[in-house]
């Protein structure tokens, strides 16, 4: 069996650890504040990702490094280059493969659809580019790098654009409201599919220095809003799309440079990560439900 280390204990990386476990391997699971512990074969650290040092002395031995911590939304362009940085300076140091948790980011607004994983990084926003620049700076490590890249989350406990914006009113069966156009096709991916990409990707035995998409399934917001209603035998009574303006009353600015992906269809060319790493999206259905889990 093999020693892995995730580094970051929100809803993906807890699944990763848990999964990795069960599988029979020596886990350690660290994040600033890693909670509570019940998932066998997983040790739980409190760690600070910027502290290299430090998270080398933990990963010492670790065969790879999965990189699932994250930054506050408002503050990725400063806050996610130490976590990086840290990290894969920790992998240098034990000789660690590293698996680097991403998402579509980076391609920006001009990508071509379906997005695949070979296109070239070309950010158009803020998040985009400090996405891009994590990327760059994991590719450039003297260890392997894999970066694991995923749509907008679905599952218990992700925080998304649905869960912050159009759930609370589903719920409450108020009147919905959400961004873009609610009937563009767009690519919802469950917080446990990301987590198996992950971790089949550590099994890679092909090149690495590359990114894999995982594997999602398609629904417009407005069919969202409707099956997830539906499953809590809520009525929706009215759905509609936020205008800029109300957008920036309502004080959520990081979603206004956002906001383009979904104001046209969203499409994610996954296949390979089927053919190479046997990932498959679960049902649009079962990641509903996980995301409802304290509701039903």
């Amino acid at each position: 069996m093999s020693f892995y280390v995730v580094v970051g204990a929100g809803p993906v990386g807890r699944e990763t650890a848990r999964l990795l476990g069960e599988e029979g391997h020596d886990v350690v699971l660290t994040s600033r504040s890693v909670g509570s512990n019940a998932l066998p074969n997983v040790r739980t650290i409190q760690a600070d990702a910027t502290d290299a040092s430090e998270l080398s002395r933990i990963c010492r031995g670790a065969d790879a490094i999965f990189m699932c911590a994250m930054a506050a939304y408002h503050r990725w362009p400063t806050d996610f280059f130490p976590i990086i940085d840290g990290t894969v300076r920790a992998a240098e140091a034990v000789g660690a493969k590293l698996i680097v948790l991403g998402n579509l980011y980076g391609y920006g607004e001009n990508a071509d659809s379906p997005l695949r994983s070979d296109l070239p990084l070309d950010p158009t926003s803020r998040k985009g580019t400090a996405r891009a620049i994590m990327w760059q700076r994991a590719v450039r490590a003297d260890v392997p790098a894999i970066e694991i890249r995923s749509s907008d989350y679905l599952g218990h406990g992700a925080i998304s654009y649905f869960s912050l914006i159009a759930l609370p009113a589903i719920i409450e069966g108020k009147p919905v409201a959400f961004i873009g156009d609610l009937d563009a096709t767009h690519a919802w991916t469950f917080t446990r599919d990301v987590a198996r990409t992950l971790v089949a990707a550590a099994r890679y035995k092909g090149e690495w220095g590359r990114a894999f998409h995982v594997p999602s399934q398609y629904a417009s917001p407005r069919e969202l809003i409707q099956k997830t209603a539906a499953m809590l035998a809520r009525e929706v009574s009215g759905t509609r799309s936020y205008s800029v303006p109300e957008i920036e009353s309502l004080g959520m600015h990081e979603a206004i440079e956002m906001s383009y992906l979904f104001e046209r269809p969203l499409l994610v060319d996954a296949s390979e990560t089927e053919a190479l790493l046997g990932v498959k999206a679960s049902s649009i259905e079962e990641m509903i439900a996980d995301t409802l889990r304290d509701q039903l």
